[in-house]
């Protein structure tokens, strides 16, 4: 089910330059009110360079290695979904805190992806200095590699600050739903943080990309097949997780599997889903006319997308004076006190007069 490594280069070169000129890429629709403290010309004064700098960066890091494609879009929703998107899961452990990283739902994220975040952090300070906040080239690299793979262009608003700490456990777990879940359990997390049915499908069509392990979709196989699953389909897995608890992975998309297209809602309607919260949402009525309508509409999966990930990048922001600007994505900078005071009163008269 796999492709191999040379034609995976030719095809990512291919989506690439067809990327940079398809209409279909450039998405100026309609965007979700944007939160207090953000703007798309954030960096306008402070680093004009700064999306170009990410950019050229990833268009060569994914042509090297196009599944850190899948890996930047993920660490950008499992920061999101969890306190906002304040870069908290990016941190390593410090001292008695643990990192995020280690919780179930994120011990799978590429620490290759954790690393290209710190290699831009450095490159942008190198030319800007410290003003770009991780959180924020996060969400650039997530937009980034999305348009790489094939997806759409779209502004991101900026100005996010970075989290002085990661989240507990318990407030991961609650945050983030597990891939056995139905839609009535999706539905619920996302109302959490005021995310919508709409949002759900479009959102879950960046399964379009990357991969996934056996054991997040294993019950679906065993003891015995789950009904919806197609029977070729199910085959197939089982070529790879011949049992249980196997470590090995496949692809989340059996069509295009390094190509952000519509083709994971094709795969729904084939019942060809790899996890139970993809399939089900073929079955929901409250979800499945919108599955049906993505898996025929391209341009309407982007449009919609574009509209729910930026509503997605906005959950619960710090700005202004709140958090700070992280020196290295995966540690806070200095302790500070639990107020609301600023780092110094020079970052508050450089931030005054950049209102």
């Amino acid at each position: 089910m796999a492709s191999s490594p040379s034609a995976v280069r030719v095809l990512f070169l291919l989506v690439a330059a067809l990327a940079s000129c398809a209409s279909a890429a450039a998405v100026a629709g309609r965007t979700p009110p944007l939160a207090k403290g953000l703007s798309f010309d954030f960096y306008k004064a402070k680093c004009p360079q700064a999306e170009s700098i990410v950019f050229n960066f990833l268009r060569d890091a994914i042509r090297k290695d196009v599944g850190l494609a899948a890996a930047l879009v993920r660490i950008h929703f499992h920061d999101c979904f969890v306190q906002g998107c304040d870069g908290s899961v990016l941190l390593d452990k410090t001292g008695s805190t643990d990192s995020e990283k280690i919780a179930p739902p994120n011990v799978t994220l590429r620490p290759t992806a954790f690393k290209t975040i710190n290699d831009l952090r450095a490159l942008l300070a190198k030319a800007c200095g410290a003003v770009v906040s991780c959180a924020d080239i996060a969400a650039l690299a997530a937009r980034d590699s999305v348009h790489l793979a094939g997806g759409p262009n779209y502004p991101v608003p900026l100005g996010r600050r970075d989290g002085l700490a990661p989240a507990n456990l318990t407030t991961i777990l609650g945050a983030l739903p597990p891939p056995t879940s139905n839609v009535t359990t999706l539905l619920r997390f996302l109302a959490k943080i005021s995310l919508d049915a709409d949002d759900l499908v479009s959102l879950s069509g960046a399964h379009t990309l990357g991969i996934a392990h056996c054991t997040s979709f294993q019950e679906r196989l065993f003891p015995t097949q789950d009904p919806t699953m197609d029977k070729w389909f199910a085959g197939q897995l089982k070529l790879t997780c011949p049992a249980l608890n196997i470590t090995n992975t496949t692809n989340n998309d059996i069509r295009t599997p390094n190509v952000f297209d519509n083709k994971y809602y094709l795969d729904l309607l084939n019942r060809q889903g790899l996890f139970t919260s993809d399939q089900d949402m073929h079955t929901d009525a409250r979800t499945k006319p919108k599955v049906a309508k993505f898996a025929v509409d391209q341009a309407a999966f982007f449009d919609q997308f574009v509209f729910s990930v930026v509503k997605m990048g906005q959950i619960d922001v710090l700005t202004g004076n709140k958090g700070q600007i992280r020196n290295d994505c995966s540690a806070p900078n200095a302790a500070r006190s639990n107020d609301e005071l600023p780092w110094s009163v020079l970052e508050t008269v450089a931030e005054t007069l950049a209102l």
